[in-house]
């Protein structure tokens, strides 16, 4: 029988308002309790995960040690803890989403001895509030009661302690029940775990930055900053439209100047304004930090300020240069915080020199943080001598008014500064990947696959599938080596005369089970992530690289889409979608393909699956692969032509990847060479994707995973249009297919790169495409702007994307619903699927900034250590693309590079070409005009440069100790390195790629050699953490290819 009760909840919204809400509270006799101990597991119905048997005691972490230890509470070594209800609900109603969204992903992760109990819910451990007493008493009430009554529940044979940071409890309830201990967090760590050092280091850290909390706030300090206005002020002012919210978007070249606010949601329609918000000032900012959802106040017009149009080095100084700004465009300063974006930040310690000019208190030191958009972090520590070398993981606790600094707390040591691990190791953290190893949990429910216990097609599965092992002509096309094979294609001849295209999946889902411990780990990783020189899996290998990829001569599962297609027009006919039986004949590479579809058979030696054949099966077999590629071509060419008569965009870039030999060593780095068979491949995928996406969202009109590519803001085309300009092309931004046709005319004969620029601008000026649920916006919204259809999703990549899989579940649900069948799969609500697109869009993100930052280290690697005066390779070809007040941002195609060129350097001097061209500084001054920059010295000498114009650069490496090293650019001579043939382009490319990456190889080899031992640590984590330290085996084709956009420095993806 359940007994109603009443609750009220004060909730803050997505856009941080206030609801009060009451709701019915329904109680029961019993809930899960999730203890091996219980006598009664049936009526707890305790069918999640559950304690470990192998403890000596449970832990109960009062509501505040969630809260402010959460991140020792995470620790492997600590089991046998139990989150209660009410101590969940404190951090998420307090603590914001993002610690929510930890506590969470804790609870879910198998490899954590720890447990949710819904102690609210129980009506044995439910206390209502007493008049007058407070929320903070009422919580710790309420999780001791449940504690007692868990240890009785357990038949008293599991000892439990309660730890909490109130004294007055640890006094009142410490005795109060046999097998019930109430200490402090301290005493608990000291008493149970005195060895676990790295957990005593951090929480000293923890409580040394709360002693320096209080004392702050109990000195009086003047006040740096305004106080944030209070929650309600701030609602009420966003609703009459005195004050707009958005996200904070920090400037990274100007970090201490400029930051904007880009409008969400109902503000940017209810403002009138069409642009960001300009926040001038780390005192206009107000303690509010990168990715911060806060409350912006405008400023009167006369206050206005414009964005800097000035190059600059990212220097900490807070002082604008002297160059003239742009356009004044809305201003405003930030009047409060709806909900921070902290997050664990590497940083780096200052120099013995450094810390000793801070000053006398030596254990208060400013830290500076790699990302140059988070402000200096003071933490307390005596470790900072020690600490110098080396980058560091901290968190930040608080921003009181009165100081000029976020004060936070050491966390742990990443690596040291330099170091290869330890840079990529940065990079995983400052983007939030965590590369944990799968655990025993996760991979228990792995299929298995040995030479003793090989896998084979079960009987239920033949029964049930389509069965195309016999009948079909299945191959592959992937990049060479590839290891993780999700797609593959067939093509045939119906006996009617018409052709069939087949698009064949791996069938993830089927070993991947809704909710299970590897479904939850997949979906919090949300893709794989690639970097430079290894990748991290979202499955483990079992499935990525073995079961679930579509290899040559071995039986598979796959979800299958397959259209009859008119012979002669093509035109689609009819589809079919079901679950097949596969068996792939060819695992083609690239190249392999290419060649054959050009008719040089001589590459069949390089194919594993002809080496074995007679002549004459050769041949036969050879006539129908020859046919498939060149039909598959040929359907692919019209498929794209009535894309293109839509809009389709083609946006072009350069995109650099890692190759490596069989001993993971880097063996080469090569530019993507445009190959038909690309085409041809993403064209299919995209026709897959948008007949999927069109089927799942007629089954589920509100509750289907599309992708969406919003057009771009017309203001955002301003610089392309002006470029394309300079050389006397129009470009029209109308629509995609106006601004598709500009692009493919904006051709100068006499220098390609031009036309590579423009659309890698065009690029620049794109929305970002993103998943999300159609039952959250109206159907005209639904379009994608890049590849000129109306309905779009991912299906294509299950084994690599978390949205691939909810999306074939969902076509496994259309398919039963069209069969009247009971739909098995748990389908998300609107809701819930449209907090899961945010993860998904987020993590993306994430993947992309991870993977151009590796690539911009591997190219800092390689120059860092190069003579610029003698080193030849230092020297190249540049391409000016942008023009700013005090310099000129360059493209080098050979190495695919974009940086910035100064034309007038610190000491205020200009640069001069001399008859020979070649470059010198002079005292003189700068003048831009819209689409040249002219430098005139003092002794009348001048020189123009234009857009477009080839010149002269040395490539340095800019240094740094606290951030990453950046590529530094110099114009020597204001004329071509090499007349720009692309045939020459590209071989020298190539061999320029080859060497860059040797050097960087043979360096770190140098150093693991003097590290051996450390080396063979690093093999073992690998191995351990289940992940593949090797060559981004496949390239992400849709993300790349969907616009072709292959530019490392954009970090769009459709």
């Amino acid at each position: 029988m359940l007994q109603k009760r009443e609750k009220v909840l004060l909730l803050r919204t997505f856009q941080g308002r206030t609801l009060r809400i009451v709701r019915e509270h329904y109680l029961r006799p019993s809930v899960p309790c999730n203890s091996p101990l219980c006598t009664q597991p049936a009526a707890c119905r305790n069918d999640g995960k559950l304690l470990s048997s192998d403890v000596t005691h449970y832990m109960i972490p009062d509501w505040k040690v969630v809260q402010d230890y959460l991140e020792i509470l995470e620790f492997p070594e600590l089991k046998g803890i139990i989150f209660m209800q009410t101590a969940c609900q404190a951090v998420q109603h307090q603590r914001g989403r993002r610690q929510y969204n930890k506590l969470r992903n804790l609870l879910k992760d198998a490899r954590h001895d720890c447990i949710l109990f819904a102690n609210e819910f129980q009506q044995y451990c439910y206390l209502p509030r007493e008049r007058g007493e407070s929320m903070e008493k009422w919580q710790t009430r309420s999780i001791y009661n449940a504690a007692v009554w868990y240890y009785h529940h357990c038949q008293d044979r599991m000892p439990i302690v309660m730890v909490t940071e109130d004294e007055e409890a640890v006094q009142q309830y410490g005795s109060e029940t046999e097998g019930v201990f109430v200490i402090s967090f301290k005493n608990y760590l000291d008493s149970f775990w005195p060895d676990l050092k790295a957990a005593h280091e951090l929480c000293d850290s923890i409580l040394q930055s709360r002693r320096e909390r209080e004392n702050e706030s109990q000195e009086s300090h003047r006040r740096e900053y305004p106080e944030h206005l209070p929650l309600e002020v701030l609602e009420a002012g966003i609703k009459s439209g005195r004050y707009i919210q958005g996200i904070l978007n920090v400037n990274k070249h100007r970090a201490q100047i400029e930051a904007f606010v880009r409008l969400q949601g109902a503000s940017s329609k209810d403002s009138g304004l069409f642009s960001d918000i300009l926040i001038h000032g780390m005192k206009a900012r107000n303690r509010s930090i990168h990715g911060d959802m806060v409350v912006v106040e405008l400023l009167p017009k006369n206050e206005w300020k414009g964005r800097t149009a000035a190059l600059c080095e990212n220097d900490s100084d807070d002082k604008a240069s002297g160059e003239s700004p742009s356009e004044p465009m809305p201003t405003g300063r930030v009047v409060g915080i709806l909900q921070k974006n902290w997050r664990d930040y590497v940083v780096t310690f200052p120099s013995k020199e450094e810390v000793q000019s801070q000053g006398k208190n030596a254990q208060k030191i400013l830290v500076t943080p790699w990302d140059y958009r988070i402000p200096k972090i003071r933490i307390s520590t005596q470790q900072a001598e020690a600490l110098q070398d080396f980058r560091v993981v901290v968190r930040i606790d608080s921003w009181e008014s009165t100081s000029v600094y976020p004060n936070g707390h050491f966390v742990r040591v990443l690596g040291k500064i330099g170091d290869l691990e330890g840079e990529i190791a940065t990079i995983l953290v400052e983007n939030s990947i965590s590369v944990a190893p799968f655990s025993e949990a996760q991979m228990c429910e792995m299929p298995v696959n040995t030479p003793e216990n090989p896998w084979k097609v079960s009987p239920e599965e033949e029964r049930e599938r389509k069965d195309l092992r016999k009948t079909h002509l299945v191959f592959s096309i992937d990049p060479k080596g590839c290891e993780d094979v999700d797609d593959t294609l067939s093509v045939r001849t119906l006996s009617n005369g018409d052709l069939e295209l087949g698009v064949h999946i791996a069938d993830v889902t089927h070993f991947v089970a809704p909710n299970s411990y590897i479904d939850i780990e997949a979906r919090t990783r949300a893709t794989t992530y690639y970097l430079a020189d290894r990748r991290y899996d979202m499955l483990p290998s079992i499935l990525s690289a073995d079961l679930c990829s579509l290899l040559g001569g071995v039986d598979r599962y796959a979800v299958s889409v397959m259209w009859e297609l008119d012979k002669t027009s093509y035109e689609i006919k009819k589809v079919w979608y079901g679950r097949t039986i596969i068996r792939s004949s060819y695992k083609l590479f690239y190249e392999a393909a290419q060649e054959l579809l050009d008719g040089n058979f001589n590459i069949i030696d390089d194919i594993p699956e002809f080496r074995d054949l007679d002549e004459k099966s050769r041949q036969a077999k050879l006539e129908d692969l020859v046919w498939a590629i060149g039909k598959l071509t040929d359907i692919a060419r019209h498929v794209r032509a009535k894309r293109d008569r839509c809009g389709a965009l083609e946006l072009e870039g350069v995109e650099v990847r890692v190759q490596l030999d069989e001993k993971k060593n880097i063996q080469d780095l090569i530019p993507k060479q445009p190959l038909e068979v690309h085409e041809t491949v993403a064209e299919f995928m995209i026709l897959a994707n948008h007949w999927v996406a069109k089927k799942i969202w007629e089954s589920f009109p509100h509750q289907a995973l599309l992708r969406q590519h919003p057009p771009p803001h017309q203001e955002f085309f301003s610089e392309l249009r002006e470029c394309a300009k300079a050389k006397g092309f129009f470009i029209d931004t109308r629509s995609n297919k106006t601004l598709a046709d500009s692009l493919d005319n904006a051709n100068d004969p006499s220098d390609p790169i031009v036309n590579r620029l423009l659309r890698s601008m065009a690029a620049q000026a794109m929305s970002n495409a993103l998943y999300f649920s159609t039952g959250s916006c109206a159907e005209e919204e639904f379009h994608h702007y890049g590849l000129a259809l109306d309905k779009y999703t991912h299906f294509t990549s299950p084994i690599r994307r978390y949205s691939d899989i909810i999306v074939h579940r969902l076509l496994m649900a259309a398919i039963s619903k069209d069969k009247k069948m009971e739909i098995k799969e748990n389908l998300f609500s609107n809701k819930d699927l449209e907090e899961l697109c945010r993860h998904i869009n987020n993590r993306n993100r994430a993947a992309q900034h991870s993977q151009k930052q590796s690539t911009e280290l591997f190219q800092c690697m390689y120059f860092k250590d190069k003579d610029q005066e003698t080193e030849e390779r230092c020297i190249s070809d540049g391409v000016i693309y942008s023009i700013r007040t005090n310099g000129v941002l360059v493209f080098i195609p050979r190495f695919g590079i974009k940086g910035a060129a100064y034309l007038k350097n610190k000491d205020g001097l200009v640069i001069s070409c001399g008859p020979d061209s070649c470059s010198e500084w002079k005292p003189g001054s700068l003048q831009r005009f819209q689409n040249k920059i002219t430098s005139t010295t003092t002794g009348g000498e001048s020189v123009t440069f234009h857009l477009f114009d080839h010149v002269t650069v040395r490539i340095s490496v800019q240094a740094s100790r606290c951030h990453s090293d950046t590529i530094r650019l110099e114009i020597m001579r204001n004329q071509p390195y090499m007349i720009p043939d692309t045939e020459l382009f590209h071989q020298s490319s190539l061999l320029l790629k080859s060497d860059l990456v040797k050097e960087v190889t043979r360096s770190v080899e140098e150093a693991q050699l003097a590290q051996e031992v450390k080396v063979n640590i690093i093999q073992e984590d690998y191995q351990k953490y289940c992940q593949t330290k090797g060559r981004s085996l496949y390239t992400l084709l849709e993300e790349i290819r969907d616009l072709a956009l292959l530019d490392v420095s954009n970090s769009h993806e459709i």
